[in-house]
């Protein structure tokens, strides 16, 4: 088990755990899932995580660089987004249906293979700004988005990205430095997505709308995936609730 992510069990448990198994397995007694139902232990989807996850920066941001971007803001009244890029296809499928028992249901789609790209935003205001396109990000197309996050918007904004190179491309830099503190940019800890409230707009999107969908052209995905986005951007407390999950909660109160 890792650390931190399951139940540390004693020594005695473990070992009352296997003779009593033992046991009930030479008994014929199914009772396995009940013994660990007894040790507080439940069957659960797990969370993914990078290995290359450096712990201690992560505890950094959290504890530190995080609360002094938060006071910073608060003291110059600026508003605070989080950002992040993101793709859907139609190869991507999730959720469950109805069907007779023993006889898997068959959802007809299309099996051509094809997508698109979105950049999205949102602050802990309830806020969602988004950008769908259908090539690959670049320091001129993420400028384009950046346009559009402080166009007639009331205060100056930091937004927080991941360390991806078209972020810190020179492009990029001489635009935040063109807007005179209108914009600035921050970084968070690399292979560190849980801490991005943004990464729940994706989610959401993915699992809970397009995945579900039978897909049949790429006019009908975009026009999915705009309308889910458009749903979610007059939705502020569905937005608020991305910055109330265990990871992400440290983001909320700004």
């Amino acid at each position: 088990m890792r650390k931190n992510n399951a139940r540390k069990l004693k020594y005695n448990e473990l070992t009352e755990l296997r003779k009593r198994g033992i046991s009930a397995f030479q008994d014929g007694q199914p009772s396995v899932c009940r013994l660990l139902n007894q040790l507080g232990l439940s069957l659960q989807k797990p969370l993914w995580r990078a290995f290359q996850q450096d712990h201690e920066p992560v505890e950094q941001w959290v504890k530190e660089e995080f609360p002094k971007i938060r006071a910073l803001a608060r003291k110059q009244e600026v508003h605070i987004f989080f950002g992040d890029e993101a793709g859907v296809r139609t190869d991507f499928h999730s959720g469950k249906t109805w069907a007779v028992r023993g006889k898997t249901p068959i959802v007809n789609t299309t099996g051509a293979r094809f997508g698109y790209n979105m950049i999205s935003a949102v602050s802990p205001r309830g806020v969602l700004r988004f950008m769908i396109i259908q090539q690959k990000l670049t320091a001129d197309i993420f400028v384009a988005f950046l346009k559009r996050l402080i166009h007639n918007w009331s205060r100056s904004i930091f937004l927080i990205v991941y360390s991806h190179p078209v972020h810190k491309s020179v492009t990029v830099s001489k635009f935040v430095a063109s807007t005179e503190g209108q914009l600035q940019l921050f970084y968070l800890p690399p292979y560190s997505p849980e801490l991005n409230p943004d990464e729940q707009v994706w989610d959401h999107l993915k699992n809970h709308v397009i995945g579900k969908q039978p897909i049949t052209g790429p006019d009908q995905l975009k026009q999915m995936t705009f309308s889910c986005l458009k749903k979610v951007q007059k939705l502020p407390s569905l937005i608020r609730s991305f910055f109330a999950i265990p990871e992400t909660i440290y983001a909320g109160n700004c």
